[in-house]
């Protein structure tokens, strides 16, 4: 049986799904241009996550087969607008930073995926404890990825200008094609490091059964 521990931290790493599971790219591609857009994708499509992972785990025995998909769609849906009614109301300069993909958080695979995968089949703990660690993941990932492009397309981070890099900075890492290469570049550093973890850890626990 996994741990409570390892569900989400399974999220964060080894199910990461930007880098790992290859999940929700068109927010990552399109939002993150700023870590604050990253940072606020991440969370509102966490808080959604949370929220339907916890609902469908509750009504996973009552909602029939047949129209288990629609159904989870106009949950998570539910959701979906009141992130987008809470940012419209109190944080409008977020709100028209992330503009339509709002709206398409009801779409990412990564919500649906998580619903049909896990919370339709596990209990509501720990549906919930996998929606964090996915959450954090995602989030983790927008952050790296707005960070990354924001430092070397604009020369600033959270909007705050760095003097020596705004003068030179490569406004191409803002353009969708610089989004496509930190993707990459980051997605291979991520696995690597992921990768080499895996076999100390393999490697640790082979020495242990020797002794």
């Amino acid at each position: 049986m996994i741990k409570k521990s390892d569900i989400v931290k399974n999220g964060i790493i080894k199910n990461n799904p930007t880098f790992r599971l290859v999940l929700g790219t068109c927010p990552t591609l399109a939002v993150t241009t700023s870590v604050m857009n990253g940072i606020s994708m991440g969370l509102a499509t966490t808080f959604v996550l949370i929220c339907s992972n916890i609902i469908i785990s509750l009504l996973r025995n009552i909602i029939p087969d047949k129209v288990r998909i629609p159904a989870y769609i106009l949950l998570i849906a539910t959701f979906v607008i009141v992130v987008e009614m809470v940012l419209r109301a109190f944080l409008p300069d977020i709100y028209d930073a992330l503009g339509l993909f709002i709206s398409l958080i009801v779409v990412n695979c990564i919500i649906l995926g998580r619903a049909e995968s896990f919370a339709s089949a596990n209990t509501v703990l720990d549906s919930a404890l996998d929606a964090v660690g996915i959450g954090a993941g995602f989030t983790f990932a927008l952050m790296l990825m707005g960070f990354v492009r924001e430092l070397l397309g604009a020369g600033s981070i959270f909007s705050w200008s760095i003097p020596v890099l705004s003068d030179c900075a490569m406004t191409i890492f803002i353009l969708p094609a610089g989004g496509f290469f930190a993707y990459g570049f980051l997605m291979v550093i991520f696995n690597q490091l992921v990768k080499k973890a895996e076999e100390r850890k393999k490697h640790k626990a082979e020495k242990g059964a020797e002794r």
